[in-house]
């Protein structure tokens, strides 16, 4: 199949049909939903539909439970722990975010960890959720081995992500999303379906050496810690790994590092040592209103924005970014011209439409 660009709409009412014919109830289809839409309509193509024939696949196979009871497993004000009764991270990540939020507006803050879960999609989608709330907004995961250790060979760690959230007031929110590894796995895959090579730096293959061939990362290979080496300070993105490894899945009592249950089918089975439930995940929110007042808060964000965009750029560079600025920028866009798919992806939708019995989303062009 053919490339494309599909209408946002009617690729949010595909992926909720899909849901819904893989048992996943009406209600918590639709929640999912727009958790891959975030991705696809803000330009992380990596987290968006592309990812949808693999939860497809765990669904179909039993992997994932359908309809999930998600329970407190322990709490003590401001804090709890949760358990997602293995169910589609797509839902149990937005539900247990509610949990945080509530607390952060009962308490002034809100921290939930929580285990036996599954990927939850893209880690800015939980943050800017927080924003509409009138809170600051965290959220971080833990991931499916693909990362070593600084100076490693080995895969020990995912690539775990994580994500914050500030509001403006004329301005556009800041977003931080980011992975702790030099990049997400989904930038390897995309270069590999558009037969591109990855930047040096990126990843090594199965012999601890430095490659720019995406497959040769894929087939064996790993991702590298946030920094790549110690010309780079790798050491700071396999700190920020470990801090997420330990919030997410230590603290929840899921499984870390290298034990963390394979994301996709494919990729094969976990470790035979489990030494805990799923993956984790960790989620924050704060109240504004308990630090500064909030429009105080946000002009001052306002400014903030404001004063880096200002920055003088390097030669040879057009301007000077905030976190946040793709993802705006992509959304303006495709709201307008629709959700570029390259074939690939197109491909893996169309088997999943005939799977499914569920039509095609409508190509914009």
């Amino acid at each position: 199949m053919e490339e494309g660009n599909f209408n946002p709409l009617d690729l949010r009412r595909f992926v909720r049909e899909v849901f819904e014919s893989a048992g996943i109830p009406p209600a918590d289809a639709e929640l999912a939903s727009d958790v891959l839409a975030y991705s696809d309509e803000h330009g992380i193509d990596s987290h968006g539909v592309a990812r949808l024939d693999t939860y497809y696949d765990l669904l179909c196979a039993g992997r994932i439970n359908k309809d999930p009871k998600i329970r407190l497993e322990r709490g003590k004000a401001s804090v709890a722990t949760m358990d997602g009764d293995n169910g589609l991270g797509l839902v149990v990540g937005p539900k247990c975010n509610q949990v945080a939020m509530e607390k952060a507006e009962e308490f002034g803050s809100g921290w939930v960890s929580v285990s036996n879960t599954n990927h939850y999609g893209a880690a800015g989608y939980y943050p800017v959720k927080a924003l509409e709330r009138e809170l600051i907004g965290l959220s971080m995961t833990n991931t499916s081995k693909g990362v070593v250790p600084f100076n490693g060979r080995e895969k020990k760690l995912g690539t775990n992500p994580l994500a914050v959230a500030f509001p403006g007031k004329e301005e556009l929110p800041l977003i931080i999303d980011m992975a702790s590894s030099t990049v997400a796995y989904g930038k390897v895959e995309i270069a590999d379906r558009q037969g591109k090579n990855v930047p040096m730096g990126w990843c090594i293959d199965a012999n601890g050496t430095a490659t720019v061939d995406p497959l040769a990362m894929i087939n064996g290979g790993a991702l590298l810690p946030l920094g790549s080496d110690e010309n780079g300070s790798g050491h700071k993105g396999y700190c920020l790994a470990a801090m997420v490894d330990v919030l997410s899945a230590v603290l929840s009592g899921a499984n870390w590092g290298p034990f963390a249950v394979p994301f996709a089918i494919k990729t094969g089975q976990a470790e035979n040592r489990q030494v805990g439930k799923g993956i984790g995940h960790f989620f924050g929110a704060w109240d504004i209103s308990g630090f500064q007042d909030p429009d105080v808060f946000k002009e001052s964000v306002d400014a903030w924005i404001r004063e880096m965009r200002g920055t003088l750029p390097l030669p040879g560079a057009v301007e000077v970014l905030v976190p946040g600025d793709p993802e705006h920028r992509a959304f303006e866009y495709r709201s307008i011209h629709g959700i570029p798919l390259d074939a690939r992806v197109v491909a893996a939708l169309v088997r999943i439409s005939r799977l499914a019995g569920v039509s095609m989303p409508m190509r914009v062009s």
